[in-house]
């Protein structure tokens, strides 16, 4: 019998740098079974600092540039917490993140890189841009340069970097007569050999950069940079590339530093037998270099190592010792570069060609994942089992479902109740409860996770729950929780149980219920579900009531489910995957107010548009008509539809959904894809739709008119 390994450590990944990227890719070929890992990081990707020059000379686009962290860590098999570091507490080993509960950690590393923001400049802050980190620099340089009119910019620091960025930058803005200067308090290109400092001067006034040396800073303000001899540098931009220093919350974390970074020892071990640090965010004061990312990167095995020996807690620990010297590798602007080392310079489009070369096969390391083997069939099975596996992983959330067809087939054969407090809705997924005079609808819903993070997956699972109460128009009234977990130590079930309560209790109370118990039991994996309550003070609205020529109202984009199919197989990018995660989450209590006197609604789940939007001319005796070109999509899941990427539920649902005619192609295969916590499908008056968009996109939600009702005999057809 095969032994499912319980999980009973938790590593915690702190930060998306270099290091930890190249730890993901290994932990993905070689897991440590029983380790739980976590990457926190404020975006979906992390920019590589190798290719920014080039990125911001026009020579790479934003995609070459950034690492999909969100990808990497599908395959580690890691959750992805999206979520600035704001602390670390080494007595209850949790990690504070910004606007969200604490995480806790058996083992963890930090890989924060460092910040140039320089808050103590005046106007710095409120008019100036860091150059780190690199991500939100990236975005905001990218949405001035394709803006700019009349473009003039200024680059503080003459460093090796502030006289990429500068080169870089006069590059691409040559064309629009750009003027970008370049200023430090002293001289340019400290540490550099003369002859290297010599070439790099002379590439930068061939760029046309102007440098200004020895030239201290009084102030930044909108109009550009003051010096403290009175000049004025006009610029609109204004980027920091100097003063680059360790993130505030690192001095309060308790560990040892040095002039604010973690001090390491050669095992990458901080203080804190428990806490790594790696890259620009640490010292090593056993060897200590400048920040360079060749060290981050050249870290990476040595990190890997030591997390398996700390986290087996057997194992030897592996030093690291870095090399005494590097090949420096400067971009000049143009397609050019300058190569330094051991006081050798030389430069050349040759040596641009050269680091690209290097910088494409990195990047190309953390993109071009294996494909993992999977683990074959026995030898033999019973008939009919190699087509009920399908061809590809069965879907979460979802597109998890049994489908549309057999589900009602199944239920037909129920007898009808003779309670008469209880009253079916036919068709809808709740009941209408008579108590004492009040009406009560009652529903419940599961969903096999789609994301390894849990708090996530329960906020999703609890919106998604909910989409039955306010699609009859109810107020959510009482919830319990049921929760499947992996099998897990007891004190990775308590930490998994107190995130999976704290992220219900905040979406069920938001939405103006109370969670009164539940149910908890260990599995093969994550399920989440909630049996719900809500009040009706009215009569609530089914899929019965809609009338020919009603407009029908969609309040959220539809696509979650080829997002997540592509998640799966670690092909969708990560930053559309995380976009579908915030429509996911967006809950639809203020939509359900605003659509209050719609004629029939549905909360829009697995059976996707064509299927849900069947039962309502099922129940209400009508066909209806879907503009595809109004229908809204999530970002993303249109190229990954026309790449003929599906959900396992599709064939289901395309079988199960009535009769659907009209137009054919990737885009109408979308009205098939399951959703998860989707959006809510109303039939409205048609002489009102256009007002209840406006209110539903004032207050938050992207809505559209996406079709009609219409007589006939039930169908659905896409125009």
């Amino acid at each position: 019998m095969q032994r499912t390994v319980p999980l009973t450590r938790d590593l915690v990944l702190i930060g998306g740098g270099h290091s930890h990227a190249l730890v993901l890719r290994m932990w993905g070929m070689n897991p440590l079974p029983g380790v739980r890992v976590t990457v926190v990081n404020p975006l979906p990707t992390a920019a590589y600092s190798g290719m920014l020059p080039g990125f911001v000379a026009g020579h790479y686009t934003r995609e070459q540039l950034d690492i999909d962290l969100v990808r990497l860590a599908r395959f580690a098999g890691a959750r992805v917490i999206i979520g600035a570091a704001e602390g670390i507490d080494t007595e209850k080993r949790e990690v504070r993140i910004a606007g969200q509960a604490p995480i806790s950690y058996d083992v963890a590393s930090v890989d924060v890189g460092i910040t140039s923001e320089m808050p103590a400049l005046p106007g710095f802050p409120e008019h100036g841009i860091p150059a780190k980190p690199l991500a939100e620099f990236a975005a905001k340089w990218d949405a001035y340069r394709t803006t700019a009119k009349a473009p003039k910019v200024a680059v503080i620091g003459a460093g090796i970097a502030g006289a990429e960025l500068a080169m870089a930058m006069a590059h691409t803005l040559k064309d629009r007569s750009g003027k970008v200067t370049l200023i430090d308090k002293s001289g340019a290109l400290p540490g550099m050999t003369e002859k290297a400092r010599d070439k790099v001067l002379a590439a930068m006034a061939e760029a046309g950069v102007d440098l200004i040396e020895n030239a201290p800073i009084a102030s930044v303000g909108a109009d550009g940079v003051r010096l403290e001899d009175g000049r004025l540098i006009e610029a609109e931009f204004v980027n920091g590339a100097a003063g680059a220093r360790p993130h505030d919350w690192i001095a309060t974390s308790g560990l040892d530093l040095v002039d604010g970074y973690i001090a390491v020892g050669p095992t990458l071990r901080s203080s804190d037998p428990a806490i790594f640090a790696t890259g620009d965010c640490a010292h090593m004061t056993h060897a200590p270099r400048p920040k360079a990312g060749v060290y981050a990167v050249r870290q990476a095995p040595i990190l890997y190592n030591n997390l398996r020996s700390a986290l087996t807690e057997k194992g030897r620990m592996r030093p690291y010792q870095p090399q005494r010297d590097y090949l420096k590798l400067v971009s000049l602007g143009r397609r050019s570069a300058l190569a330094d080392k051991f006081g050798t310079a030389v430069r050349g489009p040759l040596l641009w060609l050269w680091k690209d070369r290097i910088d494409r096969k990195f990047m190309a390391m953390l993109d071009d994942l294996p494909k993992m083997p999977v683990p074959p069939l026995p030898k033999e099975i019973a008939a009919g089992a190699v087509e009920a596996l399908g061809d590809k992983p069965m879907c979460g959330g979802c597109g998890a479902k049994v489908g549309r067809g057999a589900l009602r087939n199944a239920l037909a054969s129920l007898p009808a109740t003779t309670r008469k407090d209880i009253t079916p809705l036919p068709g809808d997924d709740a009941a209408l409860l008579t108590t004492g005079g009040a009406q009560q609808v009652i529903t419940t819903d599961h969903l096999r996770s789609l994301t390894n993070d849990h708090a996530l997956m329960t906020r999703i699972a609890a919106v998604h729950a909910l989409g039955d109460i306010w699609a009859m128009g109810a107020k959510p009234q009482a919830a319990t929780v049921n929760v499947i977990l992996p099998r897990m130590s007891a004190a990775l079930q308590e930490r998994t149980m107190r995130e999976i309560m704290g992220a219900a209790n905040e979406v069920i109370s938001g939405a103006g219920a109370a969670i009164v118990g539940g149910h908890s039991s260990m599995g093969d994996e994550l399920t989440i579900g909630f049996t719900l309550t809500g009040l009706c003070e009215k009569a609530p609205i089914t899929l019965g009531g809609a009338r020919a020529d009603d407009a029908l109202i969609l309040t959220k984009p539809v696509g979650s489910g080829v997002l997540m199919a592509a998640e799966m197989a670690g092909i969708a990018p990560g930053a559309d995957v995380v976009a579908a995660y915030a429509q996911m989450l967006q809950p639809q209590g203020l939509a359900s107010e605003i659509l209050g006197k719609a004629h029939a609604m549905t909360d829009l789940t697995g059976f996707g548009i064509a299927g849900h939007l069947s039962g309502i001319c099922e129940a209400s005796g009508l066909a209806a008509e879907i503009s595809l070109d109004a229908v809204p999509l999530m970002q993303g899941a249109l190229a990954l539809s026309e790449k003929g990427v599906r959900s396992s539920l599709y064939p289901d649902n395309v079988a199960g959904a009535g009769i659907v005619t009209g137009r054919k192609g990737p885009l109408a295969d979308l009205v098939f894809d399951p959703q998860t916590a989707g959006g809510l499908l109303a039939a409205v008056p048609a002489d009102r739709a256009d007002e209840l968009v406006k209110k539903l996109w004032l207050a938050g939600y992207p809505a559209a008119r996406i079709g009609r009702m219409i007589d006939g005999p039930p169908s659905v057809t896409l125009v």
